[in-house]
């Protein structure tokens, strides 16, 4: 554990980020597993509406410094092209 008293608080900063990053981090992961839910119920509307939810999402999680830019990106693709196949297998 930490001595010094710079230490001390810098302990204390990052267990407070870490809580609060765990939040965004959940929520990302609720809002993707939403989509997938819609997709699996092959619900078409539902997943567009989710879609637009999650990547919302993503992207504040993004800007929050949670997860890297990249990463949210690769999520939102993948994302969008399975929600893309589905409404076209579905026409």
């Amino acid at each position: 554990m930490a001595n010094h008293k710079s230490a001390l608080k810098r302990a204390r900063q990052n267990e407070i980020r870490r809580i609060r990053n765990k939040s965004y981090r959940t929520s990302a992961k609720k809002a993707v597993r939403g989509v997938r839910t819609a997709m699996a119920n092959e619900s078409v509307d539902q997943a567009r509406k989710d879609l637009t939810h999650a990547v919302s999402v993503v992207q504040k999680t993004v800007s929050k410094g949670v997860i890297h830019r990249n990463k949210a990106a690769r999520i939102i693709s993948r994302l969008s092209t399975q929600v893309n196949s589905l409404a076209a297998n579905s026409s």
